[in-house]
């Protein structure tokens, strides 16, 4: 059997302590746990503390992503970004990917069924296109502590449809309650019909496999990549 790799945890709250719990099933032993203690002022990036670590997984808060993501990069680890709410400094931290030479998977959500709800969404916004009559909203509900609304994935759907071709105005709605952990619906309506697509996230499991999954491939690996990428190759 092959020596599990060294995965770092950063950012360990309900999801770092999600994916330390998972881990072993895609081969990791949790090396090192970064957090608001041991890492608040980013005095947890150094070399000592990456001995014998192979990949980052990065969920932490928005504001500090860019400076985890440049520290990590220079010290010659590869990183899984599942933090969500930092896609201001995206070209940054792919400048310090590839600076570094190291490998990097990001996505507003690392979930599997939602990143083919992203291709779904595209189609019918491609599809819908040409034909004027039909307006289009956006909406999504996430629990009450989710820092950033819209979230990320709304935006990244929102994205696709106009990339798609769907270049109408697109209403856009975001809701914070509760424990719940995601739902996003695009919609379609006509005076003759509706068309909703919904994704509905059951847990949080879903995100951590995905984000393990995509720590998995990108072990050894160099480049920036989007989860869509691993996912659908």
């Amino acid at each position: 059997m092959p020596e599990p790799r060294g995965l770092a945890i950063v950012g360990y709250g309900k999801m770092g302590k999600l994916v330390e719990q998972l881990a072993p099933e895609f081969g990791f032993r949790v090396a090192l746990k970064l957090d608001e203690f041991n890492n608040a002022n980013f005095e947890g990036l150094t070399a000592e503390n990456f001995r014998g670590v192979d990949v980052a997984l990065d969920f932490s808060i928005p504001s500090a992503v860019r400076r985890n993501a440049e520290g990590i990069a220079a010290l010659g680890v590869n990183l899984v970004i599942g933090a969500t709410g930092w896609l201001d400094h995206l070209e940054a931290v792919k400048r310090a990917v590839e600076r570094n030479g190291t490998g990097a998977v990001w996505s507003p959500n690392f979930s599997i069924g939602v990143n083919a709800f992203f291709r779904l969404v595209a189609e019918a916004a491609r599809l819908l296109a040409g034909q004027p009559e039909y307006g289009a909203w956006a909406w999504e509900i996430h629990h009450s502590t989710k820092k950033d609304a819209p979230s990320g994935t709304l935006l990244k759907l929102v994205e696709e449809m106009k990339k798609a071709g769907y270049g109408r105005s697109i209403d856009t709605a975001s809701n914070r309650a509760g424990t719940h952990p995601g739902t996003h619906e695009i919609g379609f309506d006509s005076a003759a019909d509706t068309i909703t697509l919904r994704h509905t996230a059951r847990s949080r499991e879903g995100f951590a496999r995905g984000a393990l999954q995509a720590a998995q491939w990108i072990a050894g690996k160099k480049g920036f990549y989007e989860f869509s990428e691993v996912v659908f190759r």
